[in-house]
């Protein structure tokens, strides 16, 4: 990231960039806070006139383009882009690159185990020690009965259920990994299908009465049916490294006021 001294006068060889430009460009860029907004808001117009700079030392014209849209591209824009495709050539991504990728990172690749959820929700704050320990004792009760009558989990959760789910008898469905809080979701998974929990579960919301549904367990995709998004993703992560590694040189090159940019010391790297 761009370091911006201070809102300081920023000058990219010579070119002085205003402040109201600065502050136009903000708005492009939410951040937590006004000087951070600022910040990166100064490094991309730095990094723009970075570009166009060298764009008219190397002659380069603009044409009609339109961005992935449709759009058609405004002539600074153009040029940008031209000057980019013509100074950052990244060579395609082969079978053999995409396969290691996936057997590197196979647990990308498959689809997720999914666990149908029916639950009872008995509303406590847990800083209200006495509201809680009354709501865990009503939840081993609706176990017990529960586990004397399975069929009547739906009756149950539409009696007591604080959850907006009890209209569908405490179904909420299909859970993947980390849709829920993770108490629920460690009782939830660790559940066999058609299982109830046999103990209460907490979390921040209170306590639940939690049993297992269907369960579809997780696949391994074939690398024949994610190789060409692994190509295209291997493709763009070499772009980004490679237009990083060429607007480093033009730094390198440049006289630059008010932001510091990285700078490199060597060749473009393919």
């Amino acid at each position: 990231m761009a370091e911006v001294l201070d809102h300081a006068a920023v000058r990219v060889g010579g070119v002085e960039i205003p402040p109201a430009a600065i502050a136009a460009e903000a708005q492009n860029h939410p951040a937590s806070d006004a000087a951070t907004a600022w910040r990166e808001a100064a490094e991309a117009l730095v990094i723009r006139q970075l570009l166009l700079a060298e764009a008219d030392r190397c002659g380069i014209a603009a044409s009609e383009t339109t961005d992935a849209e449709g759009h058609k591209l405004t002539e600074d824009d153009a040029r940008i882009d031209a000057l980019l495709a013509e100074a950052v050539e990244v060579p395609s991504a082969t079978t053999e690159e995409a396969r290691r990728f996936y057997d590197r990172h196979r647990d990308r690749f498959a689809s997720e185990t999914l666990v149908e959820a029916e639950h009872i929700l008995l509303s406590a704050s847990p800083d209200d020690a006495f509201a809680y320990g009354l709501a865990t004792g009503d939840a081993r009760m609706l176990i017990r009965r529960i586990e004397a009558e399975p069929a009547c989990f739906a009756d149950l959760a539409r009696e007591h259920s604080a959850c907006p789910s009890k209209e569908q008898g405490g179904n909420l469905g299909q859970i993947g990994r980390g849709q829920t809080v993770a108490e629920f979701e460690a009782a939830l998974f660790a559940l066999a299908e058609g299982e109830l929990c046999r103990e209460p579960v907490r979390s921040q919301y209170g306590v639940h009465v939690v049993r297992a549904g269907r369960r579809i367990e997780g696949q391994q995709l074939p690398f024949e049916a994610v190789e060409a998004s692994i190509r295209a993703y291997l493709e763009e992560a070499s772009y980004r490294k490679a237009v990083a590694q060429y607007l480093a040189i033009l730094a390198s090159r440049t006289e630059i006021e008010g932001v510091s940019l990285p700078v490199a010391d060597g060749p473009l790297v393919q």
